[in-house]
């Protein structure tokens, strides 16, 4: 498997140590170097990118205002000499962050994780499998717990944990929303905001900025964040909810 590789920095150097790094990685090929968004912007538009190297401090336009002009983005692994970025870039779903000046080891470690959410992508089930399975296994409490679809209500994500709610309960997993996301049958689940994922099936109505659906007998109201509201409007008016 190879993870194509795309570097975004304007400081030479940076992009210099990291095509280093790359190159002494197999999994990784290096696809590109870009010195600013607008440049990276064109090489998605391009070519194939699984994986991106993102400097956040850089001119015109920073790696964080960046990612949120991406409808999807490719897996992001921020870069950058200031630490206080950190909570703001694992929000947005990234990988890793990487504080200059970045280590071999450290840049290793990073790597490897992205390559671990690719095998997990590509391992993805198809159509075909979806409908043939009910259920996903999730690790908690140091076991692999089945969670069954039809029973879950929603999905709440909590900085590197994830709680699912279950009509009986919850289960509390040790993951990424985003990777999480990405096992679920999109038929099935929908992403409404970046700290929720709800059951299509269990939603009753969609009220102003808020999704309402039924737990424990009572009308609960979930937020919809503004970059996932016009996905859902759309999904409400083709499939008439």
């Amino acid at each position: 498997m190879e993870v194509h590789t795309l570097i975004v920095d304007d400081e030479p150097l940076a992009l210099d140590v990291l095509e280093t790094y790359i190159e002494k990685m197999p999994e990784l090929k290096l696809v590109g170097r870009s010195s600013n968004a607008f440049e990276a912007n064109e090489a998605l538009s391009s070519s194939r990118v699984d994986l991106m190297f993102l400097d956040i401090q850089m001119p015109q336009l920073t790696g964080i205002d960046f990612i949120k002009t991406l409808k999807n983005p490719p897996l992001i692994i921020f870069t950058t000499a200031f630490p206080n970025y950190a909570i703001e870039g694992f929000e947005l779903d990234a990988v890793d962050y990487l504080l200059k000046p970045i280590s071999a080891e450290r840049f290793m470690k990073a790597a490897n994780k992205a390559i671990e959410q690719m095998k997990l992508r590509n391992a993805q089930p198809t159509d075909e499998d979806e409908a043939s399975s009910e259920f996903i296994f999730v690790k908690a409490d140091k076991k692999f717990v089945k969670v069954k679809y039809r029973d879950i209500l929603y999905i709440e994500g909590l900085k590197d944990y994830v709680i699912i709610k279950l009509h009986t309960g919850r289960v509390i997993t040790l993951q990424t929303m985003k990777s999480l996301e990405e096992k679920l049958p999109a038929k099935l689940f929908k992403r409404i905001h970046r700290s929720y994922i709800c059951s299509l099936d269990k939603i009753n109505a969609v009220v102003g900025n808020m999704v309402e659906i039924v737990e424990n007998g009572k009308a609960k109201h979930l937020p919809v964040g503004k970059n996932y509201r016009d996905d859902l409007l759309d999904l409400v008016q083709k499939n008439k909810l």
